[in-house]
């Protein structure tokens, strides 16, 4: 057993890992970028025309605020950009191909990047907009030569064709279809008309048809995000990247401050899942990875991260948890040093390990710096507990990131 001394030296060593937020050296930065690439970024698609409404299916999707994703895209062709969220440490990666349906606009270079790089396509289509022939080409372009890729189109726009004075139809009528609907029968025309009018795409994989209406606080439109768990549903339903879950989490989940804490705990997750796949060096990028979530998460509680409140939260998750969770990243850096069977079974024992105790990380943390932001105190039982209890769903979370072939 180990004694005193042992014991804070290993606390002290913990503090100072998940203290600093930085990684040390270029080095270990790149094999964070190949942590990253080692469990891919599931990466949604998105083709429409310019105003079609995918920015704001992207704020939908997220949560996040307007001027985050309009600050946040960054250009991948001459024509198309990316958004990758949460920024730092990605859950999922938006590719957007801009300029589709216009004028002198050759979307070849385009579409040849985002096809080699998409886990679904998400098509937006104005219903108001009859002009959607050079999309719904595109798509069954890509449905050839990709029959087996599901696809999402949003109808979007549905207020334009309301009645003056008219709200939503409520409760939403379009879950098994659209009928005709005798208080909008201008809706209920454009959206069968639109549906008819493209046909249907080549290949076997599902099509869905989703009819959603994000309107803006100014529009006077309740609720904003009129039709978006219908969206999720099809976007669930057709492919298994199970992202409504790691955006917006479970019935705990409940506020604004839970919801971006778990987005932020779910990619740091991920990232230290690759890192700890890799030999010798995810002792100090794990821990980097790590700072960065606790710092990030200490910003979104509005709260400090310092050597006090750090002292303060390892004491409460107990030398027990601290000293193991040490323990186990020591333990990862030596096993895979062993020739063989450290690079195997070491690897996926680090991959589980590193991505499982981030996120149970996370998820304490999270807990007491909501609990510091409400003035409360923190009870160490409880504490310990949101811990353990989140080791297992990391593991879960974890195991559902496939490496890529030869990675």
């Amino acid at each position: 057993m180990p004694g005193r001394e042992q014991w804070e030296t290993w606390l002290a060593q913990l503090q100072s890992a998940l203290l600093s937020p930085r990684v040390p050296d270029e080095a270990l930065q790149a094999s964070l970028e190949q942590a990253r690439a080692a469990l891919p970024v599931p990466v949604i698609w998105l083709l429409g025309k310019t105003q079609a409404g995918k920015t704001s299916i992207i704020r939908a999707l997220t949560g996040s605020e307007r001027a985050e994703i309009g600050d946040g895209f960054r250009p991948c062709t001459r024509s198309s950009r990316f958004y990758d969220f949460p920024a730092d440490m990605p859950v999922v990666r938006f590719l957007d191909t801009r300029g589709l349906g216009e004028l002198a606009y050759d979307p070849e270079e385009d579409l040849r990047y985002c096809e080699s790089h998409a886990s679904l396509v998400l098509s937006v289509m104005k219903v108001a907009d009859p002009g959607q022939e050079a999309i719904f080409s595109l798509l069954a372009g890509i449905r050839e030569r990709h029959p087996d890729w599901p696809v999402v189109i949003a109808q979007t726009g549905l207020h334009e064709c309301y009645p003056h004075g008219k709200g939503h139809p409520e409760p939403y009528p379009f879950d098994d279809g659209v009928h005709a609907l005798p208080e909008y029968p201008d809706l209920a025309r454009v959206l069968l008309a639109q549906r008819a009018r493209l046909g249907r795409l080549p290949g076997e994989a599902p099509v869905q048809w989703v009819a959603v209406d994000l309107t803006q606080p100014e529009d006077a439109l309740a609720p904003e995000h009129y039709g978006l768990e219908a969206l999720w549903q099809a976007i669930e339903q057709v492919s298994s990247l199970d992202l409504h879950r790691q955006l917006m989490g479970d019935a705990a989940v409940r506020d604004v401050y839970a919801r971006t804490a778990h987005q932020q705990i779910v990619g740091h997750a991920l990232a230290a899942a690759g890192l700890g796949a890799m030999p010798v060096v995810d002792l100090v990028a794990v821990s980097a990875v790590q700072a960065k979530l606790l710092h990030a998460l200490a910003h979104i509680h509005g709260q400090s991260w310092d050597r006090r409140r750090m002292a303060e939260f390892v004491a409460l998750l107990g030398a027990g948890l601290a000293g193991s969770l040490l323990g186990r990243m020591l333990g990862r850096s030596v096993v895979k040093l062993i020739p063989v069977w450290g690079q195997t079974v070491g690897a996926v024992w680090g991959a589980s390990a590193s991505g499982a105790t981030t996120y149970a990380l996370g998820k304490a943390a999270a807990h007491y710096f909501e609990v510091r932001r409400r003035g409360g105190e923190v009870d160490p039982e409880h504490l310990r507990r949101v811990y353990d209890e989140a080791v297992t769903a990391g593991k879960r979370l974890v195991g559902r990131g496939k490496p890529k072939d030869g990675a």
